[in-house]
C-alpha cells in the first residue's frame, strides 16, 4: 500500500513595525481535521476495488490512495527598524492539516476473518497519517525558530528575502521528511501487518478463554 500526503505551500506574510526592538515573540498555530470517504463490499477484492476507485489523489498524481494526509503551512513575520537595522519582531506559524480515512459501511455484516483484516489495516492507516501530521507540526515549531533566530539585516526588504528563504528551506525539508517516514513505512509494512494480525489473534483467542 501506498499512502500519501501533499503538501501546500504558502509564503509567510510580512508586516512592517517602526519602534524599539524588544524580544522577539513567536506562535505556531495548528490546526487538524479528520474527514472519511465510504467504501462499500463484502470482500476483501471489493474493499480493494472501492479503494482504488474512491481513495484520495496526491498533488501531481492521478493514482488514489487508501489514505492521504493534507497539510497548508502559511504564517506572517513582524518587522522592526531600529537604529538603521531591521530586526524580527515576531513570528506566526500557521500548519493546517486534513486526515482523509476510508470509512467501510457494510463493516458489520462481514464475516469474522475480513472484519478482523480491515481493523488492522485501518488503524495502521490512521496511526500512520497521524504521524504525518505530527510531522507537519514538528517543522512548523522547527521553522518558527529558525525565523525568530535570523539576525537583522540592513533593510527590512533584505530580512524579508531571508524569511522567505528560510521558510522555503524548511518546506523542502519538511517535504524529504514525510518522503523518508514513506519510503520506511511502504518497506516494513508486510512485516508490520502481519505482526499486527498475530496480536489481534491472540488477544480474540484470550477473550474467547475467558469464563462469561
Amino acid at each position: 500500500m501506498l499512502f500519501a500526503s501533499p503538501t501546500a505551500r504558502a509564503a509567510l506574510a510580512a508586516l512592517l513595525l517602526f519602534g524599539t526592538c524588544g524580544s522577539a515573540t513567536a506562535k505556531v498555530v495548528y490546526g487538524k481535521s479528520v474527514s472519511y470517504f465510504d467504501i462499500e463490499g463484502n470482500t476483501a477484492d471489493d474493499l480493494d476495488a472501492a479503494l482504488n476507485a474512491r481513495g484520495p489523489t496526491t498533488m501531481g498524481a492521478s493514482s488514489r490512495h487508501p489514505g492521504a494526509t493534507r497539510i497548508r503551512f502559511g504564517g506572517q513575520a513582524t518587522y522592526v527598524e531600529k537604529n538603521g537595522r531591521c530586526y524580527i519582531g515576531g513570528a506566526r506559524v500557521t500548519v493546517n492539516v486534513e486526515i482523509i480515512l476510508p470509512r467501510w459501511r457494510d463493516r458489520s455484516h462481514a464475516d469474522k476473518q475480513l472484519s478482523m483484516v480491515w481493523d488492522t489495516l485501518s488503524a495502521d492507516m490512521r496511526r500512520h497519517e497521524e504521524r504525518h501530521a505530527e510531522i507537519a507540526r514538528e517543522h512548523a515549531r522547527a521553522m518558527e525558530k529558525a525565523i525568530i533566530n535570523l539576525p537583522p539585516a540592513p533593510d527590512c526588504d533584505a530580512l524579508q528575502a531571508r524569511v522567505d528563504a528560510e521558510s522555503a528551506r524548511s518546506i523542502e525539508e519538511h517535504d524529504r521528511d514525510q518522503a523518508r517516514f514513506d519510503m520506511i513505512e511502504a518497506a516494513n509494512f508486510q512485516n508490520r501487518i502481519q505482526r499486527l494480525m498475530s496480536y489481534h489473534k491472540k488477544l480474540k483467542g484470550r477473550k474467547a478463554e475467558q469464563p462469561q
